[in-house]
């Protein structure tokens, strides 16, 4: 079973995407839909994909659920609940029943995005994190470096949950190595409870001026603190069109993946998602 455990779907002339105003953004400011993802996973090898929110909305939630129980491919839904609301365990236990409920396996926030750092440290979104984790999800980690200490000691207050770092923390490629990020990535690592994926890369290099090679450092210094058992692909499709087709991209993290030795690589295309989100799929 191959997975590609980052994917997403939106459709912006039906809901606010506040990330994609930018100018740069235009070539993916369209809608995406399974129809379109299908195809590409097929041509590609990929027998299945991790869904993963795209904005703070309940009702993106609830449409990927929908969307998920319609779609063979889409093995599990990374959606998003509200944290910091006081009935967050009420919403999870809601979700769980609806349609498509039972492929609900994480929830994410941008956190990225606050404009507090230590916004995973505060009072309420620890108190939304103990419900995610009563109802046996995972967290995705959205975070740059500057968020990464944080995510550290959020990972170390709960020993017992499972937590995904999405894109590596969107190492600084283009703008070349930066020790910070690489230390940060190796204190978060010690926390075994924590998945790291290799996913979200090439659009963290130059769009027009990447290839394996210069990705590759990156994933060697995450493989080298996560070991082969903690690596996940994904895609990060339809982000990663900006700096190139599905294919190119899964060929250059296949390429990366694979230098690290054959079993690193399949655990990263499969097995470890599995551990991380507890897919229930062969």
């Amino acid at each position: 079973m191959i997975i590609d455990a980052h994917q997403h779907f939106w459709d912006p002339t039906h809901a606010d995407y506040p990330w994609m105003d930018a100018p740069e953004l235009a070539p993916i400011r369209r809608a995406f839909a399974p129809a379109d993802l299908g195809p590409l996973l097929k041509a590609n090898g990929i027998d299945a994909s991790i869904l993963v929110q795209c904005r703070s909305a309940l009702a993106e939630t609830e449409q990927f659920l929908r969307i998920a129980r319609d779609t063979p491919f889409v093995a599990g839904v990374v959606g998003w609940v509200d944290l910091t609301d006081g009935w967050v365990g009420e919403t999870l236990d809601r979700l769980r029943v609806m349609r498509g409920g039972d492929k609900l396996v994480g929830i994410r926030h941008q956190v990225h995005d606050e404009p507090d750092p230590d916004w995973l440290l505060r009072e309420d979104v620890r108190r939304g994190l103990t419900a995610v984790f009563a109802h046996d999800l995972a967290y995705d980690f959205l975070v740059r470096t500057r968020e990464l200490p944080a995510a550290i000691a959020t990972a170390q207050a709960f020993p017992h949950a499972r937590f995904v770092l999405d894109h590596a923390a969107k190492p600084p490629i283009a703008d070349g190595w930066r020790p910070e990020w690489a230390d940060h990535i190796a204190a978060l690592a010690a926390c075994g409870n924590v998945w790291c994926k290799i996913s979200g890369l090439a659009t963290e290099a130059a769009w027009n001026d990447w290839d394996a090679e210069r990705l590759f450092r990156f994933v060697e210094h995450a493989a080298k603190y996560f070991g082969e058992d903690r690596l996940i692909f994904g895609s990060d499709w339809p982000v990663c069109l900006l700096a190139g087709s599905y294919g190119e991209i899964k060929s250059a993290l296949e390429t990366c993946l694979a230098k690290l030795g054959p079993q690193a690589r399949d655990k990263a295309f499969g097995v470890n998602a599995k551990a991380a989100y507890r897919l229930a799929i062969v």
